[in-house]
C-alpha cells in the first residue's frame, strides 16, 4: 500500500475564485499526470490524503475521483484538521467540501473538538506525515506568505528523520510546464 498526502495553495492564494477558470483544469492535469504515474507502477492499494481546504486538496480529490474507474487500486480520502472545518465558510464553500465528503473511501478529522488552537494544526500536519509515504505538494517559494510554507517546513523537518520520505514540489515553473502540456494535449483533441 502506498499513500500520498497532496496539498497546497488554497484557492484564494492562487486567486481562483471559480472551478470554471482554466487555471484549475491544469492543476487537475498535474494531479492526475502524478498520481497515473504512480499507479503505472502499481497493482497494491494506492491512497490519496488530503485535507478539505478550498483550492488544492479539492481539486486533489475531484481529480483522484476521475481516475478511480479506471484504477481500481486508487482510492481517496478527506482527513479535515478538526471538527467542523468549514463551517464558518460560505454556505455554497460548505456544501461543495460536503458533497466532495459524500464521494470519498473514507473521511475523518484529526482532532475530535472544533478549532481551539494552533496546535491542531501541527497535530494535523503530523498525523498526515505519520500516515503518508510521500507528499505533493503544490508551493512555490515566490509565495512566502502562503500558509502552505508551514507544511513544507513540517515535511522537511520529517525528512530529516524519515529520508525515505519523498516530497514532490510542484512550484509556478513546474505548473507552467503542465500547462504548456495541457494545452498541446487540447490542441492534439481538436
Amino acid at each position: 500500500m502506498e499513500r500520498t498526502w497532496i496539498t497546497g495553495f488554497t484557492q484564494f492564494e492562487l486567486g481562483i475564485f471559480k472551478d470554471t477558470d482554466p487555471r484549475v483544469e491544469v492543476i487537475k492535469f498535474a494531479i492526475q499526470k502524478k498520481l497515473k504515474q504512480a499507479l503505472e507502477e502499481t497493482d497494491d492499494t494506492y491512497w490519496v490524503i488530503t485535507g478539505g481546504q478550498s483550492g488544492i486538496e479539492q481539486w486533489a480529490v475531484s481529480a483522484t475521483l476521475a481516475l478511480k474507474p479506471d484504477y481500481p487500486q486508487l482510492c481517496v480520502s478527506i482527513m479535515t484538521p478538526y471538527q467542523q472545518f468549514g463551517s464558518n465558510w460560505k454556505q455554497e464553500r460548505q456544501e461543495q467540501l460536503h458533497a466532495l465528503v459524500q464521494q470519498v473511501d473514507f473521511s475523518a478529522s484529526v482532532s475530535p473538538q472544533p478549532y481551539q488552537n494552533a496546535g491542531q494544526l501541527q497535530n494535523y500536519q503530523q498525523f498526515m506525515l505519520n500516515h503518508t509515504d510521500n507528499a505533493l505538494l503544490f508551493y512555490d517559494e515566490e509565495a512566502e506568505q502562503s500558509k502552505v510554507r508551514f507544511a513544507r517546513k513540517a515535511i522537511l523537518q520529517f525528512q530529516q528523520h524519515h529520508p525515505n520520505y519523498e516530497l514532490f514540489q510542484v512550484d509556478f515553473e513546474k505548473l507552467q510546464d503542465y500547462a504548456e502540456e495541457y494545452a498541446e494535449q487540447q490542441s492534439d483533441w481538436s
